[in-house]
């Protein structure tokens, strides 16, 4: 278990910078005015360089996206039901990546931008809740079709 858990948050540390990146691109994008924003301006002026800022963006992307790998072992825990496993992996999650967009300055410091980040977070965790859920349960559909097909092959033999 153990060693699967060090396996999933080693390959997540890139993955992680790298959905980091590619929402740097997006809001950027969103802002229309053909400028790339790596980082928030505020932390770039907190750290005092944009490149000592990119880095520690990447370090901290990194680490969520280790963490969030590493909490992925949550659903391998079949004693628990998906109930329990579902709000143990959102709270593991929050705990990661909350304290994270703090310090990075990604939301605003104040009980309405913790509020407002909070909302999003959440939003988007029900949203690819829902998706993989519909997903598992097209994939349960078709499994249990394959197998009736195979079962009626079977006894018409």
């Amino acid at each position: 278990m153990k060693k699967k858990l060090l396996s999933r948050c080693i390959r997540g540390f890139p993955i992680g910078i790298a959905i980091g990146y590619g929402i740097t691109i997006f809001l950027s994008f969103q802002i229309g005015n053909g400028t790339y924003y790596p980082c928030t301006p505020e932390f770039i002026q907190v750290v005092g360089s944009e490149v000592g800022s990119v880095l520690l963006q990447a370090l901290v992307t990194g680490f969520i996206g280790a963490g969030c790998a590493g909490c992925s072992i949550i659903w391998e825990i079949e004693r628990w039901g998906i109930a329990v496993q579902t709000g143990v992996f959102f709270l593991a999650i929050s705990l990661i990546t909350l304290p994270a967009a703090y310090f990075m300055l990604w939301m605003e410091h104040s009980v309405t931008g913790f509020l407002a980040y909070y909302g999003l977070f959440t939003l988007i965790f029900v949203i690819i809740y829902v998706v993989q859920l519909a997903i598992a349960k097209h994939n349960i559909k078709k499994l249990n079709a394959s197998l009736r097909k195979a079962d009626n092959s079977k006894n018409k033999s």
